[in-house]
């Protein structure tokens, strides 16, 4: 080994682990969020049914329970539940020591995952069209976000039974993502509230501002383009771009963390309280 490479050894590891570094502080801020989204969903939604006031559970939304529509509020209450499964299950899937120690449990775990992220993307993408939730614009940003995770999975299933366990990691990631994004779509909004001082420019009463706009695509096409600078970064970067990776990974971890808080101020502390 030459002078030269000697030197930029030690350069090299410390990027990595830089950028490692980075991943684990998003994920770490990240799964706060999730474990406050999947709580919400528990109490709120949980406890709404419970009481069966499906009218409250509902009154947030665009388009809530619709009286003779049996199939599409069959639909809804189901996208409802199976969103505390997803929520939960999926971070799970990218915990080294639950995936090092519970091989059996990671394997169903992701299995069933797989399943339901189907099943919620087939009957949001039902909502979407047969009811008319949403304008155009929203209805073709919503309809790419589903395509993407039916994509994503078949990716990842057939990686998984080639045994390519490397390729596999990375579109289950994409999957996590692409899933992620109505969660995506409400730290979005939360961390507008905050850093605009909670005046919220661009937003419009029907989601038909141009931040709307922006962050009906944006909710998951820019998590997406984050993910594929990490794992490029990762996988193929030299020093440089390791560096310039981590830097981009740990500001969307401080973005990630604003936005949780400015959702549970303004979705889920106050329906909570309420």
């Amino acid at each position: 080994m030459s002078t030269s490479e000697a030197m930029a050894a030690p350069s090299r590891d410390v990027s990595r682990g830089l950028l490692k570094a980075s991943a684990v502080t998003w994920f770490c801020a990240a799964s706060v969020g999730w474990a406050f989204f999947a709580f919400y969903i528990v109490v709120f939604f949980g406890g709404k049914a419970m009481e069966m006031d499906w009218q409250g559970m509902t009154r947030h939304m665009i388009v809530g329970i619709v009286d003779g529509d049996t199939f599409g509020n069959f639909n809804l209450l189901l996208h409802l539940a199976l969103a505390f499964w997803i929520t939960v299950a999926g971070p799970l899937q990218f915990i080294p020591a639950i995936r090092c120690r519970f091989p059996i449990f990671h394997r169903w775990n992701g299995r069933s995952y797989g399943v339901v992220a189907v099943l919620i993307t087939l009957g949001a993408l039902y909502l979407t069209w047969a009811r008319g939730m949403v304008g155009p614009i929203q209805q073709t940003a919503i309809s790419i976000n589903g395509l993407m995770i039916l994509a994503f999975a078949g990716f990842a299933v057939r990686a998984a039974l080639a045994r390519d366990f490397d390729e596999h990691h990375r579109w289950a990631l994409r999957l996590l993502i692409a899933v992620s994004g109505v969660w995506f779509f409400r730290i979005g909004f939360g961390f507008w509230l905050i850093a605009t001082g909670f005046t919220m420019p661009g937003v419009g009463t029907m989601l038909d501002g141009p931040f709307d706009y922006f962050l009906v695509f944006g909710n998951y096409l820019v998590p997406l383009l984050v993910l594929e600078i990490y794992q490029y970064a990762r996988d193929k970067g030299g020093v440089a771009v390791r560096y310039a990776a981590s830097a981009l990974v740990f500001s969307g971890a401080a973005v990630t963390a604003m936005g949780i808080v400015g959702a549970a101020m303004m979705f889920w502390l106050p329906r909570l309280a309420g």
